[in-house]
């Protein structure tokens, strides 16, 4: 199956979301190359990005489930790399 690059952006606003997010970030894991978190303390919330390779149709559902949680913000840029 035709897998792609990506960069997962995710800004958590609602902390009492962390659990249910990383439950998903889990179920995912096998995807990811790499996950990057910063805390942002002036602001009182926290940013990860996720450098993914995966099915696009993994990656949107990824996307959506993340995006369904409350207080959470979530957005895909994908690259043109495309592997089989």
């Amino acid at each position: 199956m035709e897998t792609r690059v990506a960069i997962v952006g995710i800004i958590v606003e609602n902390m009492n979301s962390v659990e249910k997010l990383n439950g998903i970030l889990h179920e995912y894991a096998q995807y990811m190359v790499g996950r990057m978190g910063i805390p942002y303390r002036q602001k009182n919330i926290h940013i990860i990005s996720i450098a993914i390779d995966a099915p696009q149709d993994v990656i949107s559902a990824l996307t959506g489930k993340i995006g369904n949680l409350d207080g959470i913000s979530v957005k895909a840029a994908f690259s043109n790399v495309c592997t089989d």
